[in-house]
C-alpha cells in the first residue's frame, strides 16, 4: 500500500495543510509528493517508487541487517536510514519493527511492515497543525520529533505502571494466603513492564545511531543551520529519553530484587515455623520415648498417677519452648 502526502490541490477543503491519498495500483505517483509512505509494499509498488525517484527501495530482508554500513548509507544522491521502532506498546506483546527512511531530493520515502502509532500521530498532526514543510529533510525531522513524543508517552506510561507496582509490592498485607498469589502477579507485571522499557530503549539506541549519521552528513553537506539545529535538538531530546529509560530499567531491577527478597523472607518464615514446631514437639517426644521402652524394671510403671503425670509433663515440655520463643520475639 502506498500513501502519498503532498501540498493540497485546488480541490482540497479550506484549511487543509496536507493532502493524503492512497494510490490505486494503476495510479502514478503524483509529482511534488513530499512524503511517500510504503506500508507492507508489494514488489510492484516498490518498482513504482524506484522508477519514480530512481532509487532502490530496501526489502524486508535488507531492513533486518544489523551492520551500520547496510542500514545507514548514502547512494546515488539518496540517504538511506533504518531504525527499529516499537509497535503495540499498549498491548501485551510489544514488538520492534524495522522502518527505513529514504531522503531523495525533496521527498521522504518510508518503508514499514507494521503500524507504529507515531506515523498515525504525525499524519494527523501535519494535516491540522503545521503541514509537512518544504522538503523531505523537514518531513524527516518532524516525523522523528513525533516518534520521540510517542516514545516519551510510552516511557511515562511504563513509569506509572512501575510506581503502581512499587506501591503494591511494599504495601502491608497481613493475609498469608493472598501474598503468594500477589507476588506471582507482581513478578509477571514487572517482567512485562521491564520488557517494554527494554525494547523502547533498544529503539531509542537505533534512532540515535541514525541521528548521529544524519547530523554528521549534514555538516559535510553544509545543510542550512536551522535544520541542523533542529536535528541537534531532536538528538538531545532522544538522549534525555535514553537516560530516563535507563533509570526506569534500574528501578524495575530494584523492584525485582525487592520482590524476590520478600519471597525469600516468606519462605524463611515458613521454614522457621516448621523449625519451631519441631523444637516444641521434641521434649514431649523424648518423654514418650522413655516411657515407651520395654524394660522390665521401670519404677514409674507402678505409680498410680504415672500416666496423667507423664501427660502433664509432655504438655509442660511443649508449652515452655513456645513461651520462650515468644519472650525472645522469635515468633
Amino acid at each position: 500500500m502506498i500513501f502519498v502526502h503532498l501540498p493540497p490541490g485546488p480541490d482540497a477543503w479550506p484549511g487543509t495543510l496536507v493532502e493524503r491519498r492512497i494510490l490505486d495500483p494503476a495510479e502514478p505517483i503524483p509529482s511534488g509528493s513530499l512524503w511517500i509512505d510504503l506500508v507492507s509494499p508489494t514488489r510492484e509498488e516498490d518498482n513504482k517508487v524506484e522508477r519514480f525517484l530512481g532509487i532502490e527501495v530496501p526489502t524486508r530482508e535488507d531492513q533486518a541487517d544489523i551492520e551500520p554500513s547496510e542500514i545507514l548509507y548514502a547512494e546515488h544522491g539518496a540517504r538511506y536510514l533504518t531504525a527499529r521502532l516499537l509497535c503495540r506498546a499498549d498491548e501485551d506483546d510489544p514488538i520492534l519493527t524495522a522502518v527505513s527512511f529514504i531522503v531523495k531530493d525533496s521527498t521522504l520515502i518510508t518503508v514499514r511492515y507494521e503500524q507504529p502509532r507515531a506515523f498515525q500521530m504525525f499524519a494527523h498532526k501535519v494535516a491540522r497543525v503545521s503541514g509537512l514543510g518544504k522538503s523531505g529533510e523537514e518531513v524527516l525531522a518532524g516525523l522523528l520529533e513525533t516518534i520521540l513524543d510517542r516514545s516519551a508517552d510510552i516511557l511515562q506510561l511504563a513509569g506509572e505502571r512501575v510506581d503502581s507496582l512499587s506501591n503494591a509490592i511494599f504495601a502491608t498485607n497481613t493475609d498469608p494466603g493472598r501474598r503468594n498469589a500477589e507476588y506471582q502477579s507482581q513478578l509477571r507485571a514487572l517482567g512485562k513492564t521491564g520488557d517494554l522499557i527494554s525494547k523502547q530503549r533498544e529503539s531509542l539506541v537505533s534512532i540515535e545511531r541514525m541521528l548521529l549519521f544524519v547530523t554528521a552528513d549534514y555538516r559535510a553537506a553544509k545543510v542550512e543551520k536551522e535544520l541542523r539545529d533542529k536535528m541537534r535538538t531532536v538528538l538531545r531530546d532522544l538522549q534525555s529519553l535514553e537516560e530516563h529509560a535507563t533509570f526506569q530499567a534500574n528501578k524495575i531491577q530494584f523492584l525485582l530484587d525487592a520482590t524476590l527478597g520478600l519471597v525469600n523472607l516468606e519462605q524463611n518464615n515458613i521454614i522457621k515455623l516448621f523449625s519451631v514446631m519441631a523444637v516444641v514437639f521434641m521434649p514431649p517426644t523424648l518423654i514418650a520415648s522413655i516411657y515407651g521402652m520395654n524394660f522390665r524394671h521401670i519404677p514409674e510403671l507402678n505409680w498410680a498417677v504415672g500416666y496423667p503425670l507423664a501427660l502433664l509433663l509432655m504438655v509442660f515440655a511443649a508449652v515452655m519452648p513456645y513461651f520462650f520463643f515468644r519472650w525472645k520475639r522469635w515468633l
